[in-house]
């Protein structure tokens, strides 16, 4: 993922507020307060995994605010660089491929970069891919942004032999172009001193054009545009160019208003890929959509294939040709260690056996045993032994109520059941796989997981960029569905959701499973293949039964590197910090909720309704409140779960059913919320009403097995 989480708020008296960035995305007029200090921006953009946001955060330091783009729930990350006594905002977008932009992330960011013309583009790039990064570098040089180029991780270029000469490409391209290793800072002094370079070339008496009179209107830097550039076509796609630019410099001024920080040409040229934004734009406007649609539609027939393809692969071919020209290749026949170990990471029939490992030693071993085993046993018991106690004596002392004792402490109490659960059986689960997670993702290794992985998930109507979300699931569902948002289509985003929402685990569910079954290794392997068959098959099915096509892969893979201590800390501080405010409040409202039911008696009609199910499903009806936490969040029930089995209460095979259906169980409320947000109300009551009796059904149907053959694991 590029984009780091803050949890400090932005302060309403602080300049060039988040506010004051978001009226200006969303193209409403801003405070004339707000403009008067409001500075120039500077918005970095580049496709995944090519240090953005190390980039970002070497010019703005430690200090970044977080919001969500107006109307999506895409975020945009901001902080501020000081260059003298200038200060300049910063904007870290999400990836970009093209300014024809396929998912919500890469629309959103084309959304930025259109609603911000007083903005210097950086475009960050790996160096040793410059051939698949020129095309976009080529596509924001026609629009006519005023732009700099990065050459970033120009150590693995240079271990890779490869010596770009980055004076020749500003040559060519006719912009500054800066090399850096931004993980080393190498570099990033000579990029603010460009920065600040263009800075000095901006017009500091500009005015802006509106009815208020000259002489109260803040006066704001515009950047200059930078000299026209294009790419040339073949005779058939120029001659279309000048007419579709003949038609929209005819056309009237706030015809396409949103977007006239583009040029004419990249506005011809989108309007002949259809860019469906660009075509909303035209709506109602019947002599320029007609217009555009005849040389449209003449030029497509003297093309064999899609005017898209054909731009695309001309400006691929020109990109090709100018990293050529640039870049030397020595030759070499060595293969270092980062080489054979990505290629040990990729190929099937190594990359699996290493999966398995990863998975042995990284989730079984560490997450399973250490922290669903000996941190919560540890944790666990010094709230048993020295918290509840102590809890239970003061409410006793203080509270006169046994009513009020019961909220507080006690069996359900706030502290000895919700803060128990949430802080000694969820927290160090949890703590353990995102410092797992933020491990492997430093090094490198999940693209590669990615890459390996993608024919198997195109069975299942999913692209190898989908396995960042399912594995980003396993520590947290909540965080998982909303980085779906990154998935190419659609129908991808649906099917990942809905895996999500059914057969992945969070972190302190399965670690705290694991941890119950790590002393039963037939149903621990018996709960691992049921969950992944299920995940596959309905995977398999959902594929069918959704019409459309699987979506295509693309992702730039990063170099494998030597996790770095600081970044791995900081990284899982940063999401437990998110996951802990997140579920804390939850655990405490079912706890109120749990001691509420119980005063009224409505908990325990809503355990007796729940005891034939249970029965049914060869379960104790001690089993009963456990399904009745689910309700609340599933990793609540897998924590009373853990109560039952301490307690002696469950059989082999009940804890396996018990484990299979609450793995299978209803999203949390979080996830829900989230699911609502990205995919819709209908939708998410739809894959509910699916979920939850299926669960009840594989739990039925596992006890019948078990009981017809005979099996006790």
């Amino acid at each position: 993922m590029d984009c780091h989480h803050c949890k400090k708020d932005c302060k309403p008296d602080r300049p060039n507020g988040v506010q004051t960035l978001l009226r200006r995305l969303r193209g409403e007029s801003p405070d004339l307060t707000d403009r008067a200090v409001e500075p120039l921006r500077i918005i970095l953009v580049g496709t995944p995994n090519v240090g953005k946001s190390v980039v970002f955060h070497a010019l703005t330091g430690s200090y970044v605010t977080v919001s969500n783009y107006p109307g999506t729930t895409v975020e945009i990350t901001q902080g501020q660089l000081t260059l003298g006594d200038r200060t300049l905002t910063v904007i870290d977008t999400p990836g970009l491929y093209s300014l024809l932009p396929l998912t919500e992330e890469e629309q959103v960011t084309r959304d930025v970069l259109l609603s911000t013309p007083d903005a210097l583009i950086v475009h960050v790039v790996d160096a040793k891919n410059l051939g698949r990064m020129l095309p976009l570098t080529l596509q924001l040089r026609e629009a006519g942004f005023p732009l700099l180029l990065v050459l970033n991780m120009m150590d693995e270029a240079t271990r890779l032999g490869l010596t770009i000469h980055s004076e020749l490409l500003a040559q060519r391209l006719g912009i500054p172009v800066i090399p850096t290793i931004a993980a080393s800072q190498v570099g990033i002094p000579d990029l603010k001193g460009r920065i600040a370079d263009f800075l000095d070339s901006v017009p500091q008496h500009s005015v802006l054009q509106n009815s208020i009179p000259q002489d109260s209107v803040p006066q704001v830097p515009t950047p200059p545009r930078q000299p026209y550039f294009s790419v040339t076509l073949d005779h058939p796609l120029e001659a279309a160019i000048v007419e579709i630019e003949s038609l929209l410099n005819s056309a009237p001024g706030r015809s396409l208003r949103s977007i006239t920080t583009l040029s004419s040409r990249s506005l011809a040229l989108l309007f002949l890929q259809r860019d469906p934004h660009l075509w909303q734009q035209i709506q109602g406007k019947s002599s320029l959509s007609e217009g555009i649609q005849a040389i449209l539609t003449a030029t497509e027939a003297q093309q064999d294939g899609s005017l898209n393809t054909t731009i695309a692969q001309a400006r691929w071919q020109i990109a090709q040709d100018l990293a050529g020209a640039v870049m030397v290749q020595q030759q070499t026949h060595q293969h270092n260690l980062a080489e054979i170990l990505h290629r040990l990471t990729v190929y099937p029939i190594t990359g699996f056996p290493l999966l398995v490992l990863i998975l042995y030693f990284g989730v079984y071993k560490f997450v399973g045993e250490f922290g669903a085993g000996t941190l919560v046993d540890t944790i666990e018991t010094f709230f048993e032994t020295h918290i509840n106690p102590v809890v239970n004596q003061l409410t006793v002392t203080l509270i006169p109520w046994p009513v009020l004792q019961d909220l507080i402490g006690n069996d359900y109490g706030i502290i000895t059941l919700g803060i128990r659960y949430a802080t000694a059986i969820v927290l160090p689960v949890v703590a353990t796989y995102f410092l797992m997670f933020s491990l492997l993702e430093d090094s490198g290794y999940l693209p590669r997981l990615s890459l390996m992985i993608d024919r198997l998930f195109k069975s299942m109507g999913l692209s190898g960029r989908a396995v960042i979300p399912m594995v980003l699931g396993l520590g947290c569902d909540t965080m998982a569905t909303m980085v779906t948002r990154t998935l190419e289509t659609q129908r991808e985003r649906l099917i990942a959701s809905f895996l999500l929402s059914l057969a992945i685990p969070c972190a302190a569910q399965w670690g705290v499973i694991l941890g119950l079954l790590a002393q039963k290794p037939t149903a621990l392997l018996l709960w691992a293949g049921i969950i992944s068959l299920i995940f596959l098959g309905v995977g398999y099915l959902t594929a069918q039964l959704l019409p459309g096509q699987s979506a295509r892969f693309y992702m730039e893979i990063p170099p494998l590197r030597l996790p770095k201590l600081r970044n791995i800390l900081t990284k899982t501080y940063v999401r437990m910090q998110w996951y802990f405010w997140e579920i804390i409040p939850l655990f405490i409202y079912a706890s109120i909720l749990i001691w509420f039911g119980r005063l009224t008696g409505l908990f325990d009609w809503l355990i007796n309704c729940l005891k034939p199910l249970t029965l049914a499903l060869g379960l104790p009806v001690e089993t009963a409140p456990i399904f009745l936490y689910g309700f609340f969040r599933r990793d609540y029930g897998a924590a009373g779960l853990f109560d039952l089995q301490q307690q002696n209460l469950l059989s082999g095979n009940q804890l396996l059913i018990s484990a299979v259906v609450l793995t299978l169980f209803l999203p949390c409320i979080a996830q829900l919320q989230i699911l609502i947000q990205e995919r819709g109300l209908r939708t998410t009551i739809a894959m509910v009403s699916f979920i939850l009796p299926f669960a009840f059904f594989i739990g039925y149907l596992l006890n019948l097995v078990l009981t017809t053959l005979g099996a006790n694991v």
